[in-house]
């Protein structure tokens, strides 16, 4: 008796081991693939401006710091039109308050616009990721 339980014990543990697996991959290949945006041409050029600024003194990408991660601000403006950009930039060049809560985003009247803009498609990119 224990010679045909213990063959059709293991034949049950490995159907079960197998069916597991099965049910793995299917899981996984249900999930989008995530982009590669570090090859992006404004993802690089937006990280190496955040870099030489003091950005990362109050953010960081993910998780909130002094001010919001910059994957969450990522994925609110997910979709942002260019009208929003602009709002955006504006409200880092000149600061302010409200957006994220109440500590104030301190003015940044030393940025260039352009540079800006290019700092908001790096963190917009995020969402990609």
């Amino acid at each position: 008796m224990k010679k045909f339980l213990l063959p059709l014990a293991f034949a049950a543990l490995l159907a079960a081991c197998g069916g597991n697996e099965q049910q793995s991959n299917s899981a996984t290949s249900a999930e989008p693939a995530k982009e590669d945006i570090s090859k992006n041409p404004d993802y690089q050029k937006g990280l190496a401006l955040i870099a030489k600024s003091d950005c990362l003194t109050c953010h960081k990408v993910n998780e909130k710091s002094t001010g919001p991660a910059y994957k969450d601000v990522a994925a609110r403006y997910a979709n942002a039109a260019d009208t929003t950009i602009e709002r955006i930039t504006n409200h880092i060049i000149k600061g302010g308050s409200g957006q994220w809560g109440a500590v104030p985003m301190t003015p940044h009247p030393t940025l260039a616009v352009d540079d800006v803009k290019q700092m908001i498609k790096y963190v917009l990119l995020l969402n990609k990721q």
